[in-house]
Formats: structure tokens, C-alpha cells, sequence
């Protein structure tokens, strides 16, 4: 079938109306959802030695799979269906896959990547799909989900591209204390590069994050965090819902979805 093009406001205000029907608030599951995030970030900074290598590595699985839950709760939503705030942990009903397919897709996008930043940006809209199919249907497997997703984003990548940067102002304004905490860093940083390059010898102090920053680490963390629940409240819900819509046309025009075999293998990527 031919891709079709998508009217982008019209599904924004669609969406918009259809989440006013969700039976369990989108605002309040967005609150949970990033309350939880933030409490992981947070466990996250105040570890330490050894055990804040295995405090991240879980920290980020759990991240994961808990975005999988807010998906299945918009798919929920989408579908007319109830999804009751333990939705947002039902990702962990099927997390080796969905950890296997996040590092494949890391793994193959990082590849292209490295040929030039073009490639790697086609690449991540290519497989833009794989984790959706995975979660209407987490029998399908994670080749089979990636292989979906090539051929479900044939005439619409670009299109995806243009959804996501509709949405750019407010991913900006939802990292402002992000950007901000950076800012400070690479400033320090560029300054100790510039005091070494004039004299190699002299020796580096060292950096005091805190001082740095003005504030804590574990501070910063849940300032940020914070503000990113204050903006994402507004715009996450809508956006993931919008998404799915694009993956609902793509299933139907490229006729590869949940229900049908899917292809074997990756095809050329």
C-alpha cells in the first residue's frame, strides 16, 4: 500500500479530545510515571563506589520498562479501555525483550551512527516503531518487532521527524535546568582546558561539582526533575498519543501489525 500523508493537527486535536475520555486522568498517570523516574534518578546520584555502577544499570532498565507501561496505558486510552495506574508496571511482565530490543536498537543505531550523524538519525526513525510493536504484542520478538518497524516507517520517517520537532518546544522547556546544569559544567570545563593549554605543567584542581553548580547534585536532580513533571504534564500524554496514531496508519498502510506473520529477519537496514 502506499504511505499516506498525515495531517498532523488534525491528529493533535484529536488526541486532545480522546484524552479527555481516559477514565484514569493522563495528567496523574504522567505524575506517577515521572514521580517514580525521578525517585530513581535520585537513588542514583546519592550511590556510590561500586554499587552506583549496578544502582545505575538498574536505575536505567527500570526506566525502560517503565516507559513501556505509560505507552500501554496511551494505548489503553486509544482503544477506549480502562488502565488502572499499575499499568505504568506491566512493561515488567515482559522486560527481558523489551531490555534485549532497546539494546539491539542501541546497538544498531550506534553502528550507523558512526558512519556519519545522518545515517544514525534514519537509522532511530527506522526502528521507531520496533518498541510498539513489541508492546501490543510482546510475543512477536525483538527481530521480528525491528524487522516490522522497517517496513511500517517506509513514507513516513520524515513525517516522524516533523512530529517530533512540533514538539520541540516544549522537550526545550521541559530541560531548561538540564541545560542550564551543563552550561555551568562545560564552562568550568573549557576554562581548566584553556589554563592547561597555556601551561601543560601547572597541575588541575579538582572539580567540586557542588561548587560548580551552586547546588548539590542530588539538589539539581530533583529541581530538574521537578520541572520536567511541571511541563511534561502538558504535552507528554498528547504527544505519545499523537504518536501512536502515526503507528496505527503506518500498520494499516504498510499492512504489517499485530495480527499478521511477521517478516523474517532484518532485511536491509
Amino acid at each position: 500500500m502506499t504511505p499516506q500523508q498525515i495531517d498532523r493537527k488534525s491528529q493533535k486535536r484529536a488526541a486532545r479530545e480522546l484524552l479527555k475520555t481516559a477514565q484514569i486522568s493522563p495528567r496523574a498517570m504522567t505524575v506517577l510515571y515521572l514521580l517514580v523516574l525521578l525517585a530513581l534518578n535520585l537513588i542514583n546520584v546519592l550511590s556510590s563506589g561500586v554499587f552506583s555502577t549496578f544502582v545505575y544499570i538498574l536505575a536505567s532498565l527500570m526506566s525502560t520498562v517503565l516507559s513501556a507501561g505509560f505507552f500501554l496505558y496511551c494505548m489503553a486510552v486509544r482503544r477506549g479501555e480502562r488502565a488502572e495506574y499499575l499499568t505504568l508496571f506491566d512493561g515488567f511482565s515482559f522486560a527481558g525483550r523489551l531490555i534485549g530490543l532497546n539494546l539491539l536498537m542501541g546497538l544498531l543505531i550506534g553502528l550507523w551512527a558512526t558512519l556519519f550523524i545522518i545515517p544514525g538519525i534514519i537509522a532511530s526513525y527506522r526502528f521507531r516503531f520496533a518498541p510498539l510493536n513489541l508492546y501490543e504484542n510482546p510475543d512477536v520478538g525483538i527481530l521480528g518487532a525491528l524487522a516490522m518497524s522497517q517496513r511500517q516507517t517506509v513514507g513516513y520517517k520524515g513525517q516522524l521527524f516533523l512530529l517530533d520537532f512540533s514538539y520541540l518546544g516544549w522537550w526545550l522547556l521541559a530541560s531548561i535546568p538540564f541545560l542550564i546544569q551543563k552550561f555551568l559544567l562545560y564552562r568550568e570545563i573549557f576554562q581548566l582546558v584553556n589554563v592547561a593549554m597555556l601551561d601543560p605543567l601547572a597541575p588541575l584542581p579538582v572539580l567540586n561539582v557542588s561548587e560548580i553548580l551552586f547546588l548539590p547534585l542530588w539538589a539539581w536532580t530533583v529541581i530538574a526533575g521537578l520541572w520536567m513533571l511541571a511541563v511534561s504534564v502538558f504535552y507528554l500524554p498528547h504527544f505519545r498519543c499523537v504518536e501512536l496514531s502515526y503507528f496505527e496508519t503506518a500498520k494499516a498502510t504498510s499492512g504489517v501489525g499485530f495480527g499478521q506473520t511477521p517478516p523474517d529477519g532484518l532485511g536491509g537496514f
